[in-house]
């Protein structure tokens, strides 16, 4: 637990100023002018296509724009669904090394160190994702699940909502928030 707390501090700082400002040097996928327009459509309330934009959003967001970068997200995600954290770690790894402005690679690693019970790199992968594309409604979502599980439920609760304003579908994120405010509201009882 304490070397995980040693991330928190960078995270939640890194968490609130990518939330204020975009760094302009984010992803080319993030900032293209199709993934706006398809975020701007999932924010709408009574969207029914939500979860078939979804999946063109990531569609987009896992374009690295190299060939041998996105063979390498592909084999790592392949590994993944084997449950073969340790052979993820090492593609994600080797195409952030490749590719190190790529926002998907370092949200592709964050799930395979969570998935190898590493919360600190983990958190690390997740700041770096969001430094890269703050609007990654996933990496969020991750990150108020890591600090939800790290006991820290304001920031959990900060990074659901983050995750929330950009994609108001998410039924998993939404239970969370409920799940966390019942738990907050207890707590301060």
């Amino acid at each position: 637990m304490k070397i995980a707390r040693s991330f928190l501090n960078p995270v939640v700082a890194a968490f609130v100023l990518f939330l204020a400002v975009p760094p302009a040097w984010a992803s080319q996928a993030s900032s293209s002018a199709e993934v706006q327009e398809l975020l701007e459509e999932l924010k709408e309330p009574d969207q029914e296509r939500w979860q078939r934009i979804e999946r063109q959003i990531a569609r987009l967001w896992s374009r690295s724009g190299s060939a041998s970068a996105d063979l390498l997200l592909q084999r790592g995600r392949d590994a993944l669904r084997q449950g073969d954290s340790d052979t993820a770690i090492e593609h994600f790894s080797a195409l952030i090394d490749h590719a190190p402005d790529f926002a998907e690679a370092y949200h592709s690693r964050a799930t395979a160190w969570f998935m190898a019970g590493n919360i600190g790199l983990a958190l690390d992968d997740l700041r770096e994702t969001l430094a890269r594309n703050p609007q990654h409604f996933s990496a969020l979502a991750g990150l108020g699940r890591l600090f939800e599980d790290l006991r820290e439920y304001d920031r959990a609760q900060a990074a659901f909502r983050a995750s929330a304003a950009i994609h108001p579908h998410r039924s998993d994120v939404k239970a969370a928030l409920d799940r966390i405010e019942r738990r907050l509201i207890g707590m301060a009882l």
